[in-house]
């Protein structure tokens, strides 16, 4: 099961490029500009968040790669593993520290 669950997540990160092939932005991806022009205003936090959140990789790019359309394949892949990597890494130590320590208890044996 678990060896089935990463060929699923390695298949999805492979697939990320095609967002690429959409037109307009992506949903969730939306910065206040996009959000003016789709629903007509910024929420507060939004507005405040948007002077100091600065993406890791801003539109996926990454200077060490160049520019292109290759290089934006290359950084929606990068991003990808990335994100999944330290994903995994939290949910890595998050077991091993919260739940590790929970044990289940056994049950008594009759007779």
């Amino acid at each position: 099961m678990i060896r089935r669950c990463w060929i699923l997540l390695i298949v999805l990160a492979l697939l990320t490029p095609l967002g690429m092939l959409a037109e307009g932005t992506a949903w969730g991806e939306w910065g206040a500009d996009d959000l003016t022009a789709v629903v007509g205003y910024v929420p507060q936090g939004i507005e405040q968040a948007d002077s100091w959140w600065k993406a890791v990789f801003p539109d996926y790019s990454l200077k060490f790669i160049g520019e292109g359309e290759a290089a934006g394949k290359i950084g929606y892949l990068l991003s990808a593993g990335i994100g999944a990597g330290l994903i995994y890494l939290l949910m890595t130590v998050y077991t091993r520290l919260v739940v590790g320590r929970r044990t289940l208890p056994v049950p008594e044996k009759k007779g």
